[in-house]
């Protein structure tokens, strides 16, 4: 696994013990998250557009529209991580868009000083192909910057753990690292879509809780030994 710095960056620690049952449920639950996440990613959406004509006349991405679809990142990994995207904790998701130290998922994108005016025009839709292709593969065609697992390869990997959750208790430790490294691939391409940088994202899969690049230093993240 390298350790080259990407600007995109997500971190997840596995809270044992989960609730055996509790998963069967989690998508009544999260129904509140998602009403909100509908109308919070329209806005993504919208705000995307503005951003591009912002970038292509002046190279600059605006820094309140950056600022909140990173937030909406944020959201939708940590509704992910508590769902079918991982079911790597059982605490409630918050609601909001800013990072919060004291739950175990994170996502940051640091903020670029400036980007291409031409690549703009293209890196969204015909340079992000490959990695449209792998991103289908893992998350099944479902909402892959929701963070759920639809029925691709990450929610299959999640529905592996919570069998073995069910009858043991304990979550897969050989699944987790891998889950959490398809899921930061997919988070690290939805930000490279939404024009949030210009660094194409590597063809590398970083297993682990803890990111490449992540500086918590004062908030180590743990990953699971098998």
């Amino acid at each position: 696994m390298s350790t080259a710095v990407y600007p995109v960056r997500l971190d997840a620690e596995l809270e044992e013990p989960l609730s055996r049952w509790l998963w069967l449920v989690k998508w009544l639950l999260a129904i509140p998250h998602c009403i909100i996440l509908v109308f919070l990613w329209i806005a993504f959406v919208v705000l995307t557009v503005i951003a591009f004509f912002a970038i292509l006349f002046t190279g600059r991405y605006p820094r309140g529209i950056f600022d909140f679809n990173v937030g909406v990142l944020r959201w939708s990994w940590r509704v992910g991580y508590y769902t079918y995207g991982a079911l790597g904790t059982d605490r409630y998701p918050p609601f909001a868009l800013a990072e919060k130290d004291d739950y175990p998922a994170h996502l940051e994108v640091d903020y670029p000083e400036h980007l291409s005016r031409g690549l703009v025009l293209v890196k969204w839709w015909l340079l992000a192909i490959p990695q449209y292709i792998v991103v289908g593969i893992f998350s099944g065609g479902a909402h892959a910057a929701g963070g759920w697992g639809g029925s691709g390869l990450i929610g299959f990997l999640v529905l592996v753990a919570a069998v073995v959750l069910l009858f043991t208790g304990h979550y897969l430790a050989d699944v987790f690292p891998l889950v959490i490294g398809l899921n930061r691939w997919v988070f690290r391409v939805a930000a490279y879509a939404a024009l949030m940088t210009d660094e194409y994202p590597p063809f590398r899969l970083d297993l682990g809780g803890a990111d490449p690049g992540s500086v918590r230093a004062e908030h180590p993240i743990a990953t699971p030994v098998p």
